[in-house]
């Protein structure tokens, strides 16, 4: 959290975003002080940045689970503008649940607590014990494995519904690809990935 005072809230927030190079409508802030005296006027205000988002959302996992009789460790890291934090606890396979659903879970309530405190819609994702990542490994070997048959059939393939996350790993996996284009559609859990044939 970082503070900026200038003589009107307006101005306090101009300078916050060219002193950290974004925009004035992607500022998350809120007003600390705010002073309109006859002589001297003055605003300050405290802006968030996404390490204050991803320490609030370690500090709400842990109370959560707490409140559940689970304890966990947490690391938190930012990349490409997605908070990631890594869970670790003695009770690892019930937070992933049956293929992955309480993960899931447990990983759309920290997104809208954060989202709540921060006014942002903010990208996190969880991962147990490295559970997601061996799920994105098994994700682009089906997606290679899958697209070298459209590649040799020109049939296109559905693949089963995912994660936003895991079809974003197909997309990734693939978009080098010659003569192969991948789509995603459907709604909800149903969205799923298709995998083309393209002249």
């Amino acid at each position: 959290m970082k503070e900026f005072t200038a003589k009107t809230v307006d101005e306090a927030i101009a300078q916050a975003a060219e002193i950290l190079g974004v925009e004035a409508n992607a500022l998350v802030y809120e007003v600390k002080e705010e002073k309109k005296g006859l002589f001297k006027k003055s605003a300050t205000i405290s802006v968030y940045e996404d390490e204050d988002a991803a320490s609030f959302a370690e500090s709400y996992l842990k109370k959560a689970l707490k409140a559940l009789g689970v304890d966990i460790e947490t690391e938190s890291k930012i990349e490409d503008g997605i908070i990631k934090i890594t869970i670790d606890s003695d009770a690892n396979p019930i937070l992933i649940g049956k293929g992955g659903k309480t993960l899931q879970s447990l990983n759309e309530v920290t997104k809208f607590a954060v989202s709540t405190k921060f006014r942002k819609r903010y990208r996190i994702l969880l991962d147990v014990g490295g559970y997601k990542e061996d799920k994105y490994e098994r994700v682009a070997h089906i997606a290679k494995r899958v697209a070298k048959t459209v590649l040799r059939t020109h049939i296109d393939v559905d693949l089963d519904p995912m994660t936003p996350d895991e079809r974003r790993v197909v997309h990734n996996t693939l978009s080098g690809w010659e003569h192969i284009a991948t789509e995603s559609s459907g709604e909800g859990a149903g969205r799923a990935v298709t995998i083309k044939y393209v002249d």
